[in-house]
């Protein structure tokens, strides 16, 4: 009688050793701190499980001989430039702009005119000073209507200190106050004008 031989199991593929991720290291560590070591046997030392290396980056194959690659550089954004600030007028310049010891070197008179037509003499009155290398001028407003006139004038008044304090004036002006009773008092203002370079 024959004897049967059972087939050999093919032999078992070693399996890969597989690195522990975070969250089963994590839960690892929280449950071998609660274990308590049994009687007469030393404590294990807690073994560190290496992490695996992060993939080494992609080598770029070797330019053929006689081709260069652009050099890319960095694209620098221009940002825009901000005016300066507005800065009032000290009292000293004022006194003395209000007493004659400093001239005023030019004055422009808005009277009469329209919004636009006062916005745009104005830009280019300062426009002019700020090349010719003026230093204080005296803008006319007028105080205004006050029964039954005009209302662009008293406009004109509240109008203008706004318009200074916009960016297209601001390149010109440094800084602005009320005028002396003598040039006008409310119905007119001192403006330091910021000098073109070269000044």
């Amino acid at each position: 009688m024959k004897r049967i031989v059972p087939p050999l199991d093919p032999p078992a593929t070693p399996r890969r050793k597989r690195s522990l991720s975070e969250e089963e290291r994590a839960l690892w560590d929280s449950v071998a701190k609660q274990v308590k070591p049994l009687r007469g046997r030393p404590r294990l030392t807690k073994i560190e499980v290496p992490m695996p290396s992060p993939a080494a980056p992609a080598v770029k194959p070797p330019l053929p001989v006689g081709s260069q690659q652009p050099v890319k550089r960095p694209v620098k954004l221009a940002t825009p430039m901000s005016p300066p600030p507005l800065a009032a007028l000290g009292r000293r310049e004022r006194t003395h702009l209000s007493r004659g010891r400093k001239d005023i070197d030019a004055r422009i008179d808005l009277h009469g005119m329209t919004q636009a037509r006062a916005h745009h003499a104005l830009l280019r009155f300062l426009q002019g000073a700020s090349h010719d290398g003026l230093s204080f001028v005296l803008v006319i407003t007028g105080k205004g209507s006050r029964l039954g006139g005009d209302p662009e004038r008293g406009v004109l008044r509240r109008q203008v200190p706004h318009w200074l304090s916009l960016p297209e004036f601001r390149a010109y002006v440094i800084g602005f106050d009320e005028a002396a009773i003598g040039h006008g008092g409310e119905g007119a203002l001192y403006v330091r004008v910021r000098r073109a370079r070269g000044y």
